[in-house]
């Protein structure tokens, strides 16, 4: 075994269970990073047992497209991989086109993992990317750092899958010279070398530096994430005042149920104001923010539904549904939609009210409530399984952010505060 696979094998040991009948996902472009790690990764799969789908995702921006797509499902097929190829419909031209292909991207890798029940996706992500992205934020650019392991940027599509990239230390021409080796071929997008692009110039830039930038130990380790608190289940988060601002955007970011982190000197105002100590109100990134004393909680801002209204989300029995980024909710029973309780609180029984009584009125007024044909609102929890989404994301999001070595298997635990107490929703309450 040379040097390179025996790197890429202890990291992919390192995180992935060694045995299970889910499946490892692996985004396959043609490229060499991808070509490189689907070799890498089918020998380590086959060895241990686990089967390997590979993901291609057709932009549909290029002439070449549909071929690159079959070549990519020819390489899988032919290294023991399944495969499945993916389609971006919504390709169109104009400006930010990386971008919006960028998150078309991670929306549908995740989609697919997710039917196929994989919980993590390995990408072809070298240090020649950091390096490159290191070089776009320095001109403005506002990418998120690459790191070897990390939650899906995708929401909720992404909820409770995380990314893997073994060869994030590699060199981008150590692993062509491995394909080499091994006879075998990759493709190359014309639009990486496209000086009309950010990605283009930073490689143009960077083609003479002879060591890349590697991973920045300090942008990969935070602290103080705050702690699960006991209304975890009703998407109330609690908040530390002394929060960097990357975890603070965090915390906002899963309250409020989002896929886009706050930035800026709005953050940077909110953060000054907790570390000040101050006893404060405020919104941001959907998330409402109540500060008092050592209290300090994030929740979702009802109020904000008025400028972005949460559209009423019909359910499909058996089916997991996501509501407002915060809540899946899963029932067996017809006929029932979710909406808010803001504007319903009246409406709610006694027990309905009695259960919401604990939490700030922010918080009961972003619950959801089941809707059924006479228009009767009660709990979600009434009549459906919900689990909160905050807490996970937050959790996954905590391991990236301490450095800490959670593997795939954790991927699996029911989480504390994600569901509410046992008595609190019992059946004779119903």
């Amino acid at each position: 075994m040379d040097d390179l696979t025996s790197r890429v094998v202890t990291r992919l040991d390192e995180r992935l269970n060694h045995t299970g009948p889910e499946p490892v996902a692996l985004a396959l472009s043609g490229g060499g990073d991808s070509m490189a790690l689907l070799d890498l990764a089918a020998a380590w799969t086959k060895a241990r047992g686990r089967r390997l789908l590979a993901l291609t995702v057709d932009h549909n921006l290029n002439p070449d497209s549909a071929a690159w797509t079959r070549f990519a499902a020819e390489a899988a097929r032919a290294a023991g991989a399944d495969w499945r190829g993916l389609l971006w419909t919504q390709a169109r031209g104009g400006p930010g086109v990386p971008a919006r292909a960028r998150a078309a991207r991670h929306a549908l890798l995740a989609e697919a993992a997710r039917d196929a029940g994989a919980r993590v996706i390995l990408t072809g992500h070298t240090v020649d990317d950091v390096a490159e992205g290191e070089w776009m934020r320095a001109q403005g650019a506002t990418l998120g750092r690459l790191r070897d392991w990390s939650a899906s940027p995708a929401w909720p599509q992404g909820r409770g899958l995380m990314l893997l990239r073994p060869v994030l230390e590699e060199r981008r021409e150590a692993l062509r010279d491995h394909l080499r080796a091994r006879g075998l071929s990759w493709l190359e997008d014309p639009a990486n070398g496209d000086l009309r692009y950010g990605r283009g110039r930073a490689r143009a830039a960077l083609a003479q530096q002879e060591s890349p930038v590697g991973l920045s130990a300090s942008a990969a380790h935070v602290s103080a994430i705050p702690k699960p608190c006991d209304h975890g289940w009703a998407g109330v988060l609690p908040l530390s005042r002394d929060l960097p601002a990357s975890t603070l955007a965090a915390v906002l970011l899963c309250a409020g149920g989002g896929a886009t982190p706050p930035r800026g000197e709005r953050l940077a105002a909110l953060q000054a104001r907790l570390a000040a100590g101050e006893d404060f109100t405020a919104v941001l990134c959907g998330a409402r923010i109540e500060a008092s004393g050592a209290l300090v909680r994030a929740m979702r801002e009802p109020g904000e539904w008025r400028r972005r209204p949460v559209a009423p989300l019909d359910l499909t029995p058996g089916v997991a549904a996501v509501w407002d980024g915060r809540f899946e909710i899963v029932t067996d029973k017809p006929g029932l939609r979710v909406e808010a309780a803001a504007g319903r609180l009246a409406q709610l029984s006694d027990r309905d009210r009695a259960a919401l009584s604990g939490l700030p009125p922010a918080a009961r007024a972003a619950a959801p409530v089941l809707i059924d044909s006479k228009g009767r609102p009660r709990l979600a929890w009434r009549a459906a399984d919900v689990r909160a989404l905050g807490l996970r994301r937050l959790a996954l999001a905590s391991a990236v952010f301490t450095g800490e070595t959670t593997q795939e298997d954790g991927l699996f635990q029911t989480l504390h505060g994600e569901t509410p107490p046992s008595d609190l929703f019992s059946d004779e309450d119903c």
